[in-house]
């Protein structure tokens, strides 16, 4: 598979997610959709609950949809098989959680050349890219520091570098700002921001936070399993 490098609107087009508790039926997303142009920043906002993880991982290619398509440009996303997916997610996608999921034994900088290494991208790059990427949010003096070793919020700005490593076109993020104060939260969700806007790339944001949502260009909630804007 090639992926394509231009400009695409990315779409999530009637949504479908259900789960089973025994014999009791979970709709979690009933038909939910969303068109995303390069350099948007949208807001995904909902109760805990809501299905806005669930949205994320369809979204992101880590769960299929029973219903309803993930496109990218002209490509069917969620029709791609298990390798391609995988192939997708590597240079398409970039995926920050609530927790950063940092390696503890790696350093900052390794932790940031690790999905390009896993690429295939040649170590001395590799290594270039992800020093230009941490001395971009404020870390160049900590490129050697382990995880134990950063705060709460230089963790998850390694996190979003480490997002950014491979050049995605599509940036993902569920509840990036949840384990942090408020004033750090505001720092590093105004980064976000700024990346989708610098690197033109699409950008599904979650958080429960209505000062953060305000920040984006627009705002969805899901409601009902269906997105609503606004």
């Amino acid at each position: 598979m090639t992926m394509a490098r231009e400009a695409e609107t990315f779409v999530l087009d009637g949504i479908v997610r259900t789960f089973w508790q025994g014999e009791r039926r979970l709709d979690v997303l009933g038909g939910a959709s969303i068109a995303l142009k390069p350099g948007e920043c949208v807001a995904l906002v909902g109760p805990s609950g809501a299905g806005k993880s669930t949205l994320l991982h369809v979204a992101g290619l880590l769960d299929r949809p029973d219903a309803g398509e993930v496109r990218y440009g002209a490509m069917k996303l969620s029709a791609l098989d298990d390798g391609e997916r995988t192939r997708a997610r590597r240079w398409l996608l970039g995926f920050v959680y609530q927790y950063h999921h940092l390696l503890p034994e790696f350093s900052a900088l390794e932790n940031v050349m690790l999905p390009q290494l896993i690429a295939g991208v040649p170590r001395t790059e590799a290594r270039r890219v992800a020093a230009d990427l941490l001395d971009r949010f404020g870390l160049a003096a900590r490129l050697n520091h382990r995880p134990g070793r950063l705060s709460g919020g230089e963790q998850q700005r390694v996190a979003i570098a480490r997002a950014l490593a491979n050049r995605p076109k599509i940036l993902l993020a569920d509840e990036p700002t949840g384990n942090l104060d408020q004033g750090t939260a505001d720092i590093v969700f105004g980064e976000l921001v700024a990346a989708a806007k610098r690197d033109n790339l699409a950008a599904l944001l979650a958080t429960h936070n209505e000062v953060l949502a305000a920040r984006a260009d627009r705002r969805v909630q899901l409601q009902n399993g269906v997105l609503v804007e606004g």
